[in-house]
């Protein structure tokens, strides 16, 4: 990669050093002129005739998300509020009755921990969550024990938990769901764009994802993979409209056979255009190229990080990703925000209720995380510890 023409391409660099990329990355410039262009295109000419007049760029979204998934463009639609609007989506599609066993992880996102909790008040479905690794993450192997005790409806899992820099196998479990015919969901909102995703790999009947974070594509857009299985089993959201389903006559409706039965006829199309433009960002530099040079940074933090008196790493796991969370034992983290700011330095700092279990497992009642993306480098990393060690 070539550093310097991607940071030329990133204005944001100019002004902070931005190490929250697992909240919002900064958007290359091929992303914000390509959203400006749209919204005066728009402004100029109407909503409907813009859409109508840029119809090849929005169908090259599906492709985009398609390529980048390894799968269809029939098999993917885009979300207007992000990566929890599509996992609601498919999460209300599963057919769930009372009694009904959900299975999960300690690590799986806030939101969706929040959902399934809905779900057992609403619903009475049953809740529960597989044993953890002595390293870290999801074991597998008590998932398989306990798809077999309790045979589950939906297996849920966060393939990168937004709390530390796990990476969770989410493809031994998706073999698993396949032998015992489960319904699958995958949260992929910490993944995409940080690694590469290949849904028949993984064996996920619905992934959800963001374009803010690690694609660096516009807030507010995400999108949402529908395997083939669940498309023939007509599986539909709760509340479908006419862009997802047709009304045929006085009282019946028929769903699209496509991915698209899960969206709106209402879209930010400004937005998905935008999100276009970052997914072949991402492509052209290749997901490997990106996991390689997030992975490095990342480690290099960890050991800067590791370095500094009174602070530890949190992170656990076989594998580790962009994503680094660290907790210092005597100092709030007000101090350490207010320090990070004065020196131009984004980062994110996560309390209690980001990770319930996980932070009161550790022991921590909030972590700061730094997540590097591939534009940034060791000296801006160097310069965060700096900044740190002023309040130490």
């Amino acid at each position: 990669m070539d550093i310097n023409s991607l940071r030329n391409d990133t204005p944001g660099t100019q002004h902070y050093i931005h190490l929250n990329n697992a909240g919002a990355s900064l958007q290359p410039q091929p992303v914000i002129d390509a959203v400006q262009q749209y919204l005066t295109e728009e402004a100029l000419h109407g909503g409907y005739e813009t859409a109508a007049a840029r119809s090849g760029d929005i169908k090259g979204f599906y492709q985009s998300c398609a390529s980048l998934l390894g799968t269809q463009p029939d098999h993917v639609e885009y979300m207007s509020s992000g990566a929890t609007e599509a996992y609601n989506k498919a999460l209300s599609s599963i057919p769930l009755i009372s009694g009904d066993v959900i299975l999960t992880t300690d690590d799986d996102y806030s939101s969706n921990q929040i959902a399934f909790l809905f779900l057992e008040k609403t619903v009475g479905v049953k809740i529960v969550r597989a044993a953890k690794l002595p390293v870290g993450g999801v074991d597998v192997d008590s998932v398989e024990k306990l798809i077999k005790k309790h045979h589950p409806k939906l297996v849920a899992v966060t393939h990168v938990p937004t709390n530390s820099g796990l990476v969770q196998d989410v493809e031994s479990i998706g073999q698993l769901c396949k032998e015992h015919d489960i319904w699958y969901l995958v949260d992929a909102c910490q993944s995409a764009g940080q690694m590469p995703l290949e849904v028949d790999k993984i064996g996920c009947d619905f992934l959800s994802a963001t374009l803010r974070k690690w694609l660096r594509g516009p807030r507010g857009a995400g999108f949402l993979y529908v395997s083939n299985k669940a498309l023939k089993a007509g599986l539909e959201p709760v509340f479908p409209d006419l862009s997802g389903a047709m009304w045929t006559a006085a009282n019946e409706y028929k769903s699209s056979q496509k991915a698209q039965r899960f969206g709106y006829f209402e879209k930010n199309y400004a937005l998905l255009v935008g999100s276009k433009v970052a997914m072949d960002y991402a492509l052209n530099l290749g997901l490997d190229n990106i996991e390689n040079r997030v992975s490095e940074l990342a480690t290099y933090t960890r050991q800067r990080l590791a370095e500094l008196p009174g602070w530890k790493v949190l992170d656990l796991g076989k594998n580790k990703c962009g994503i680094v969370t660290a907790h210092h034992e005597r100092i709030r983290p007000t101090h350490f925000e207010k320090a990070l700011k004065t020196a131009t330095i984004n980062a994110g700092f996560a309390r209690t209720f980001n990770a319930v279990i996980d932070f009161t497992e550790k022991g921590v009642d909030w972590a700061m995380r730094v997540s590097p993306h591939y534009y940034n480098t060791k000296e801006e990393v160097d310069v965060l510890i700096d900044a740190l060690k002023t309040v130490v």
